[in-house]
């Protein structure tokens, strides 16, 4: 079912959200779909954010993370934003414990937990929950990063093809932190993280409501190449020339993200200039978009809603 049918078929069915009914809610959609916006109008007076993106944890990175701007940020309470500077890793299982944390705080005073952001995997392990994966081995992952320093990310994003090509499916080459997790299970257990599944039914007491944001594809397309235009207008450039003075490299997890790592391919291949880059962002963030939208409808009882759609917010 489309997003605009299911949307038409579920808004009757809208629970009103009041104190009777303390409901935590998903709001979550591509990037560049309009969630801040939506934050500021319609989530102001009585809410307080959980930040489910996976690159807005990190400190001096604001531009290209599109966090929201300081008006937003003192009108609604953000959780889980800032808290680690860009060397530093950030997982689901932490994301899941802190929103598992933080929800009750937020509902003793008063207000509702609204779960925003795009990383898709985070949302889903906090509405299913966390597979019982093994837990890590630090002796195994020092191995095999010492072989990612040999042998480089490709082949290490090779060699899980070839043990876990489900995992590989679902993880960015680039992304080695979560490529030396799926090997370390597998070389650890000798079966494929893929195998651990997590749970087919949502963890009981959640009581979500879950609102999945939509556009139009070419309407995205339009808005991704907006943002990123305002992105370079704003001193994404500088942004990005100050973090690798400070010393976070390519392999540092926050500067793999897209909007950083386009800048580090550029400095690799010395040829490139700045409108390449910026035209390799918009490029990689609609692409990004498309599997957003493909994880995002996996997820279970969603209501499907266009951002514009401003008499749907006001009914909540």
């Amino acid at each position: 079912m489309s997003p605009r049918l299911l949307n038409k078929c579920s808004r009757k069915r809208l629970s009103i959200v009041s104190k009777n009914n303390p409901k935590t809610i998903i709001l979550f959609g591509p990037t560049a779909v309009g969630k801040t916006r939506l934050i500021h109008d319609f989530f102001s007076r009585r809410s307080e954010v959980i930040n489910a993106d996976s690159m807005q944890v990190y400190r001096g990175m604001d531009i290209g993370t599109a966090k929201p701007p300081s008006s937003i940020l003192e009108a609604v309470p953000h959780h889980l934003l800032d808290i680690l500077t860009p060397d530093e890793q950030f997982d689901v299982g932490f994301f899941v414990r802190s929103a598992d944390r933080l929800i009750p705080e937020i509902r003793e005073r008063g207000n509702i937990p609204v779960l925003s952001g795009g990383t898709a995997y985070y949302l889903k392990h906090f509405i299913y929950g966390l597979p019982r994966a093994p837990k890590a081995d630090q002796a195994a992952r020092n191995a095999l990063k010492r072989e990612l320093e040999t042998l480089g990310s490709a082949e290490m994003f090779n060699r899980l093809l070839r043990v876990d090509p489900v995992s590989a499916s679902r993880i960015a080459p680039e992304d080695t932190y979560r490529v030396l997790r799926a090997l370390e299970v597998f070389e650890v257990s000798g079966k494929p993280l893929s195998s651990y599944t997590c749970s087919t039914d949502p963890r009981p007491g959640l009581n979500l409501l879950t609102l999945g944001l939509y556009r139009d594809r070419q309407d995205l397309n339009r808005r991704i190449d907006e943002r990123v235009e305002k992105m370079f207008e704003e001193g994404l450039a500088e942004e990005v020339k100050r973090l690798m003075a400070e010393g976070y490299g390519k392999d540092a997890p926050g500067m793999k993200g897209i909007g950083y790592r386009e800048f580090h391919i550029m400095k690799e291949a010395g040829c490139m200039t700045l409108n390449d880059v910026k035209e390799l962002i918009k490029r990689n963030s609609r692409r990004y978009a498309k599997r957003q939208m493909t994880f995002f409808r996996s997820l279970p009882g969603v209501r499907w809603v266009n951002p514009d759609d401003s008499a749907f917010f006001r009914s909540l």
